[in-house]
């Protein structure tokens, strides 16, 4: 068995599970067109509303 470093793990997983988190919302992931300002914007509200829930 490896060796795992558990606090990278549990970082990693908090990561994952808060971009499947993003992909609830298609209007963030569609966004390709748009300014990356306006991209990170989007980001930074639909983390608000995720870590609101």
């Amino acid at each position: 068995m490896t060796d795992i470093d558990l606090k990278l793990y549990k970082e990693r997983h908090l990561i994952e599970n808060f971009f499947g988190k993003l992909k609830e919302f298609k209007r963030t992931t569609m966004r390709s067109d748009k300014t990356d300002c306006s991209f990170s914007a989007m980001i930074y509200a639909v983390a608000a509303i995720i870590n609101a829930r």
